[in-house]
């Protein structure tokens, strides 16, 4: 097997930043090994599978099951500029991150997965149910490590779009009751 590298000059972190610029991942899929099964290869990259088996466990709706698939001090950061953007450290940010997207009903559906030695890129749909709105692609680097993702940079296709979404879907509350006074 051959690095994507070797086939296109282009090392695995210089495609994971190449998929925020195109912001669908598009390019990153072209220029990275899939690791699906090939002629030959009858098997997939592990870290393919590990993003395929969390896209199982997310799809079943079931928080707990996604622990299995984190490092203890995971990172996953989400751009924009909304109530859920930001970076969330630890299996339980993360996990809290994924209930309120569950609360909006979010769906996700693989469409593509490329892996480069520790990165996945995942390239998918993701939209809303509750409210129903919010129909785009998204582009995840995955970074794997010891069979756990690491860290996690979620790219948008329509950024504009994922930040009036979640600014319908999650409002703040009230200034007082956003402040610690205690």
């Amino acid at each position: 097997m051959t690095t994507s590298e070797d086939q296109a000059g282009i090392s695995g972190a210089d495609a994971v930043r190449g998929a925020g610029i195109v912001a669908g991942g598009v390019a990153a899929a072209t220029l990275l090994d899939t690791g699906t099964a090939s002629a030959e290869s009858d098997q997939v990259h592990p870290n393919v599978r590990l993003i395929q088996d969390f896209y199982g466990a997310y799809g079943s709706g079931d928080l707990n099951k996604l622990r299995q698939f984190f490092a203890t001090d995971i990172r996953w950061t989400i751009p924009g500029h909304h109530p859920l953007s930001g970076t969330k450290v630890g299996v339980d940010e993360v996990i809290a991150f994924f209930g309120e997207l569950g609360k909006a009903g979010f769906r996700a559906e693989p469409i593509s997965l490329a892996v480069d030695k520790e990165w996945v890129i995942d390239l998918h749909r993701g939209w809303s149910t509750n409210p129903e709105g919010l129909d785009i692609t998204w582009a995840l680097a995955f970074k794997i490590r010891g069979r756990r993702i690491v860290e996690a940079i979620n790219f948008a296709s329509d950024q504009h779009a994922a930040d009036q979404f979640f600014w319908k879907a999650y409002k703040l509350d009230r200034i007082p009751n956003r402040l610690d006074l205690g």
